[in-house]
């Protein structure tokens, strides 16, 4: 009889375990791959505005703390600052800057991701000649309370050794 107890508790046990999964909700489905999309979206949305020199536009990208890393500059933290950065480098003439991005990836959590890749730029150097350069970049965008995807943080940098200085 006692034997027949623990078979019949055991059962029990089980069915109850069952049932409990069975019943309970399931897990939050994985939503990266929408975010992927919209970020996607977005990227190549600033990087048009980039191109067509659109200061207002590509200045609407950044997240209000965002930081600017551009190579030989100071740190531009904030959207006045950013402003600031993008209106220097718009106006240096001769301006092209060619941005693609190669991946994007979300996090798990669904509120950080990244985007990365490559770049060409060219513009007249200071005697009018033509400079060229080419390089990565890394965005980390963070999504905004109202659902948006906002830049936090652009950094790029060149593939190119430095100019050799004066002698």
């Amino acid at each position: 009889m006692k034997r027949l107890s623990r078979i019949t508790l055991w059962t029990t046990c089980g069915c109850l375990v069952i049932l409990t999964l069975a019943c309970s909700s399931p897990a939050p489905s994985d939503s990266r791959a929408a975010a992927e999309a919209a970020i996607r979206q977005a990227d190549d949305a600033s990087l048009k505005a980039i191109a067509a020199k659109q200061l207002d536009a590509t200045v609407s990208f950044y997240d209000e703390g965002a930081s600017l890393f551009a190579p030989n500059a100071p740190i531009a933290t904030g959207r006045e600052e950013i402003r600031k950065a993008w209106t220097q480098m718009f106006a240096v003439p001769g301006f092209v800057l060619s941005p693609k991005t190669t991946k994007v990836e979300v996090a798990l959590s669904g509120d950080l991701a990244y985007a990365q890749g490559t770049y060409e730029f060219t513009a007249n150097g200071p005697k009018g000649a033509p400079i060229a350069d080419r390089g990565k970049f890394v965005v980390v965008w963070k999504k905004q309370t109202d659902g948006a995807w906002k830049i936090a943080a652009d950094i790029w940098n060149s593939d190119l050794a430095p100019a050799p200085g004066p002698k």
